[in-house]
């Protein structure tokens, strides 16, 4: 199997395990509404949508992302990255909770060209995993694995929004998506 069929084939494994744990009703699907949840909807596999980069340091300092229900959700500045995006590179804070000085996984909150038409309006997440190499610290940001935060399906969530500096001015068709009957 080749590196592209390879990552591809764990992409679509690791959709289908998360399907499965939303439809065993340990996810955000309200209960009354899982006789028909069949699955999420994502876009097609896309590796031009994976990324290895490397992390500037940040400066720790806290933060607190807003959120849909005004609760403040305090992060920290745990470094940046430099997107590579086809109408020129983009800047992103990578986010952790406050306490931790060495996370295993970061968080980006970001809205695209598809929020509220293909995607929630609200954005999506990644939780990127950080890698120490002898080049440095790097951060694996796979658009592919981007999810809608548990709010995208009913009330009584509290989800961060993405800071405006997250906006991506492009569509970014990797990840989940709305099923067709909720697109606008």
């Amino acid at each position: 199997m080749t590196g592209d069929a390879a990552w591809a084939e764990a992409l679509l494994d690791f959709r289908r395990r998360k399907d499965a744990h939303f439809a065993s009703g340990k996810g955000p699907i309200p209960a009354d509404a899982l006789a028909d949840f069949h699955g999420l909807s994502y876009f097609a596999p896309d590796p031009e949508w994976t990324f290895v980069l490397p992390v500037e340091p940040g400066d720790g300092a806290k933060v607190t992302l807003a959120t849909n229900t005004g609760e403040p959700r305090p992060m920290a500045r745990f470094g940046e990255v430099t997107l590579p995006l086809p109408d020129g590179p983009h800047r992103l804070t990578l986010f952790a909770p406050p306490s931790d000085e060495a996370p295993a996984r970061v968080f980006v909150p970001f809205r695209d060209g598809t929020s509220g038409q293909d995607t929630y309006g609200a954005g999506r997440y990644l939780d990127a995993p950080l890698a120490r190499t002898p080049e440095g610290l790097r951060v694996s940001l796979d658009f592919n694995l981007a999810y809608h935060p548990y709010c995208a399906y009913g009330d009584g969530w509290t989800c961060p929004l993405p800071p405006r500096e997250h906006w991506l001015p492009v569509p970014v068709r990797a990840g989940e998506r709305l099923p067709e009957s909720e697109q606008p």
